[in-house]
C-alpha cells in the first residue's frame, strides 16, 4: 500500500510505511523531519526549496536531484535523464521533463522528472514539462503525476493526452492552486483523461494497493 500526500502546487509525499520520499517540497508545514530520500526536478524556486528540504530531512536523508539544484543545494547524487538511482528500496530512473517552444525550461539544462518504483508500483512524476516525445517510451506506469496549469507546463488537455502516451492506470494533477492553474484546470483534466484520475485538495492523502 503507497500513501500519496499531495502537499500543494507540485510538491508530494509518497510512503510505503518503511520508505518515505519526498518530490520537490515546498510550503510544508511544521517540521516533519521524515524524508528517507528527496527528489529535486529542477532548481526554481518553488521546486528547490532549501528551507523546505531542512524541515523534512533527517541527518541521514538522500537528496537526488539535476546538477543545478545539487550545486544550490550544495549537495551531491547529481542526476540526468536516463540515470537510474537506488536508496534502500526505492529505485528512481530520471526522465526528460522540458518545454516545446517556450524558454521557461530548456532541453538543453537537463532537468528531470523521474518514474519511481516504490513497493512494486510505478509512479511517473513528469517535473515541469510539456507533451513529450519520450513520455510514449514509458512502460507500466501505474500512477502519473502531472502537472495540468498551463503557462509554463501541460495545461488540462495536454496532460490529458500525456496519460494516453505514458499508459497510466491512474492519474493525479498538480501545478495547480498555487503560481499558476485553478481547480478548474484539475476538474477539465479530470473530465479529459482516458483514466481513472484523483483530484487531490493540497495536504490531502490518498492511497494505492
Amino acid at each position: 500500500m503507497i500513501e500519496i500526500r499531495w502537499i500543494g502546487h507540485a510538491s508530494f509525499r509518497l510512503s510505503d510505511g518503511d520508505t518515505v520520499v519526498y518530490i520537490d517540497p515546498w510550503k510544508v508545514a511544521n517540521a516533519p523531519h521524515d524524508a528517507d530520500v528527496i527528489f529535486v526536478s529542477h532548481e526554481h524556486y518553488d521546486h528547490c526549496s532549501p528551507e523546505d528540504i531542512v524541515r523534512v530531512s533527517q541527518t541521514d536523508t538522500v537528496l537526488i536531484a539535476p546538477a543545478g539544484a545539487i550545486e544550490k543545494l550544495h549537495a551531491s547524487n547529481a542526476v540526468s535523464p536516463g540515470d537510474r538511482v537506488t536508496i534502500r528500496t526505492v529505485t528512481f530512473d530520471a526522465v526528460a521533463a522540458y518545454n516545446i517552444g517556450k524558454a521557461f525550461h530548456p532541453r538543453g539544462h537537463h532537468w528531470c522528472g523521474a518514474v519511481i518504483t516504490i513497493a512494486g508500483t510505478r509512479i511517473y512524476y513528469a517535473g515541469d514539462t510539456d507533451l513529450i516525445p519520450e513520455m510514449s517510451d514509458l512502460r507500466d506506469v501505474d500512477l502519473a503525476l502531472l502537472p495540468v496549469g498551463g503557462t509554463y507546463t501541460l495545461d488540462a488537455a495536454e496532460a490529458a493526452r500525456a496519460c494516453a502516451a505514458v499508459g497510466c492506470r491512474l492519474a493525479i494533477p498538480y501545478h495547480w492552486g498555487d503560481v499558476v492553474g485553478t481547480r478548474q484546470d484539475a476538474d477539465r483534466f479530470a473530465a479529459a483523461a482516458p483514466c481513472e484520475v484523483r483530484v487531490l485538495e493540497p495536504g490531502e492523502t490518498t492511497r494505492l494497493a
